[in-house]
């Protein structure tokens, strides 16, 4: 996510709700509950999500208690009293902080994630850092960089975790190589339609330092792509 000023308003909507949908005295569903309602899981969707804007704060169990205690305390008027000017500015330093270590932390991870990736047979290191591997040959035409594509993709972390997956909603994706990351705009042209390639993307050529939402700054990427279509 991006932080130039880091802000809870989604956050502090969605805990709002949930505490008073909670019993007055704070009583929460455990986390071994089952969720089974509709109404449940729509909530149990709200937090997931939100969740995703709170990655770059790393918070421990007993911060996220004190935030959740201060959503109930003061939806019950019994709020300690806080100057908001500079709360909120040393919320914004700890954010950068905890960004700055964790994107230092995950670069040297990120590294020998893609020494691995690039010594897989059949892998190609560009100048670039990208690690191109080819895994079905095309036989169509190869896009240039300013082609618009029809493609599907399946994007994990390192640890093999799915941040974004067209597979998975099982719609394709369409875009003008112009409006994605440079990974993409480097790779994909390497490809031919049919062709299906692994492209692993150093982080300088996804979304760098700063990351963006559940991708931690400083992470590699990987992706399975298979390119449908040359639009034009």
């Amino acid at each position: 996510m991006t932080c130039r000023n880091f802000k809870f308003t989604s956050l502090i909507v969605f805990l709002s709700v949930v505490s008073m949908a909670c019993a007055e005295d704070a009583a929460v569903t455990s986390e071994d509950a089952a969720v089974t309602d509709e109404s449940e899981k729509t909530f149990y969707y709200l937090g997931t999500a939100v969740s995703k804007n709170l990655v770059p704060l790393n918070l421990s169990d007993e911060e996220l208690d004190l935030v959740i205690r201060g959503i109930r305390e003061a939806l019950r008027g019994d709020v300690m009293e806080l100057d908001d000017a500079t709360y909120n500015q040393r919320l914004n330093e700890i954010v950068q902080e905890r960004m700055a270590a964790g994107s230092l932390a995950e670069g040297e991870a990120a590294a020998e994630y893609l020494e691995k990736m690039a010594a897989e047979e059949g892998a190609v290191k560009t100048e670039s850092g990208l690690i191109f591997l080819e895994l079905v040959a095309g036989d169509g035409d190869s896009p240039t960089a300013d082609s618009v594509v029809k493609a599907h993709y399946h994007g994990t972390l390192r640890d093999g975790t799915v941040f974004d997956s067209s597979v998975e909603r099982g719609e394709p994706f369409t875009s003008a190589l112009t409006n994605v990351i440079p990974c993409w705009r480097e790779a994909i042209p390497m490809m031919k339609e049919g062709g299906k390639s692994r492209v692993t993307c150093p982080s300088e050529l996804a979304y760098g330092s700063r990351g963006s939402g559940a991708i931690q700054g400083g992470a590699a990427l990987t992706f399975e792509v298979e390119l449908i279509e040359v639009v034009n």
